[in-house]
């Protein structure tokens, strides 16, 4: 019997499509996370992410890794319906959903050609930094949109439904 695994097909594939880029000579940008409620924050992170090469690719934590990381209420949306609004926007070139605590072995696998993550985030504490620079890529942080994040979006909601 073979064993179908559709994500380890995804992974393969993409990073298919990853060396075809960088054989052009393009560069592939990458960036993780949940993107479980997409805000401006995101969109312009995203954005900023997208104009620092040719091609953005998104890891995305599946359903599993996010309820371990931010408990059993989350996430919000599907891991379907997460990628599918992520692809809507124009800039995002690929994502690939990855289940493991932290997106090192994603971004190892990919080998891109820049890591970017928020400001929020030093150089010293993004996963995968290290690795990256080992190929020659580089470790990019973008600006933080402060009062722009899930949580505040969640506190929101909560503050909202109490006051009902």
């Amino acid at each position: 019997m073979v064993n179908h695994d559709p994500l380890k097909e995804r992974w393969i594939r993409a990073r298919e499509i990853v060396q075809t880029w960088q054989k052009k000579g393009e560069l592939v940008v990458f960036t993780n996370g949940c993107f479980d409620i997409l805000h401006v924050g995101h969109v312009r992170y995203l954005q900023a992410a997208a104009n620092l090469g040719n091609h953005l690719v998104i890891g995305l934590n599946t359903d599993e890794s996010i309820r371990r990381l931010k408990g059993p209420g989350r996430p919000f949306q599907n891991e379907k319906d997460r990628e599918e609004i992520l692809m809507a926007l124009a800039y995002v070139d690929l994502v690939v959903p990855f289940s493991q605590e932290t997106p090192l072995e994603i971004i190892t696998w990919l080998k891109p050609d820049i890591l970017v993550k928020g400001g929020d985030y030093t150089p010293e504490t993004i996963v995968g930094a290290r690795e990256i620079v080992t190929w020659g890529g580089k470790v990019i942080t973008l600006p933080y949109y402060e009062g722009k994040s899930t949580s505040d979006i969640l506190k929101k909601i909560e503050k909202m439904s109490n006051s009902l």
